[in-house]
């Protein structure tokens, strides 16, 4: 009984190193079989160097999904192991999922990317230069980003969009739209407002509607803080000797920008989306993945939403990482081999960056030559 004690009382002490799994059958599992053993050790060896609680993994072609996994604890204290259902934070890669919404507006003819944004929200303060949305959603409208004074390290919840805006809306611009780039999470929250009056929606029911439902997205949505939220996982981060619970945080103020939950099978789904022009048609989708190019001609090689480039053997690619509060994620394409990674991880301070996600792409690229 002493030895099944102590036992017991060793997954308390190292939770994150027991080799919790959870998988689902993928398509083609046979063709891919040794890209998946191969992807699986090599995202154990990241959760398990960086003392991850835990990882979820999804790879898809533009048929389906080739394979998704969970890895290690969604919540610690309980044993609960990841599922390819639990829902982590976003962080920035909302960005992207909000740039369908531009582009339906687009298509519709409800939204031009290039008139002032007080035609869509008249009470945003007139500044010394206009702003546009496609400024704001290529970041180079001169918005701030965050500042160590603003109200968003204690949790306050913002009733609406409208109210976040409040945060920054008399600060000054950074520079003359147009010819800088400079990253806002803050120009995303004005976009979400101008979402709203283009479709006289409100932001998270008009995701919904355009993004969501049309995808098959049933587990993406907002990280409410006042509510149950069904396989939303825990959130961590290492204090200076141990890991310990995430800062409790709010993110009313910027659903648009980092306030979305969901899983890396959605992710794939909303890739997929992409690659085959499932809700927009390729003229749009090719809107929202051209460069800006500043008043100079400097490519600031970011889309309406996504950042545009190659990967170490020059194939074209367009990805965009998250970092938030207890969570990191990421997500990669590849355009032109129809291949969609996602990676989410529920820990601030992760290293899941572009070129972890392109090892993962590499197993399965490497399958198709």
């Amino acid at each position: 009984m002493r030895i099944l004690t102590f036992l017991f009382g060793l997954l308390f002490i190292f939770p994150v190193c027991a080799q919790v799994k959870t998988t689902t059958k993928p398509i083609e599992s046979r063709a891919f079989r040794k890209a998946i053993r191969s992807a699986q050790r090599y995202v154990d060896s990241l959760r398990v160097k960086q003392d991850i609680p835990g990882i979820s993994v999804c790879v898809g072609s533009a048929s389906g999904i080739l394979w998704a996994e969970g890895f290690g604890y969604a919540d610690l204290e309980n044993l609960q192991p990841v599922t390819i259902h639990s829902k982590f934070r976003l962080g920035s890669v909302s960005k992207s999922l909000t740039s369908f919404a531009i582009g339906r507006l687009v298509e519709d003819g409800k939204l031009d990317p290039d008139v002032p944004v007080q035609q869509y929200v008249p009470a945003f303060p007139t500044k010394k230069y206009p702003i546009t949305p496609r400024q704001l959603a290529t970041h180079t409208a001169g918005i701030r980003h965050y500042q160590d004074n603003d109200p968003i390290a204690c949790p306050v919840r913002y009733p609406s969009v409208h109210d976040g805006l409040g945060i920054f809306s008399n600060d000054s611009l950074l520079f003359r739209p147009g010819t800088a780039y400079g990253y806002s999470t803050y120009g995303y929250s004005l976009l979400s407002a101008v979402i709203e009056g283009a479709s006289h929606t409100d932001y998270l029911s008009f995701m919904k509607k355009v993004v969501f439902d049309p995808l098959d997205m049933t587990s993406t949505g907002a990280d409410y803080s006042d509510s149950l939220v069904s396989g939303r996982v825990r959130f961590y981060e290492h204090s200076k000797t141990k890991l310990v619970n995430a800062a409790m945080v709010d993110n009313s103020y910027k659903w648009a920008g980092g306030g979305l939950l969901s899983t890396p099978s959605d992710l794939v789904k909303f890739g997929r989306g992409l690659l085959n022009h499932t809700t927009l048609r390729p003229e749009t989708i090719a809107m929202l993945l051209k460069p800006q190019l500043l008043a100079d001609g400097t490519n600031t090689y970011y889309g309406m939403g996504w950042r545009i480039g190659t990967d170490s053997m020059k194939k074209p690619i367009i990805h965009h990482g998250g970092s938030i509060d207890g969570g990191r994620t990421f997500l990669l394409i590849y355009p032109d081999e129809k291949l969609v990674v996602a990676f989410t991880a529920n820990m601030s301070g992760v290293n899941i960056n572009l070129p972890e996600a392109q090892t993962i792409a590499q197993f399965f690229l490497a399958t198709n030559q």
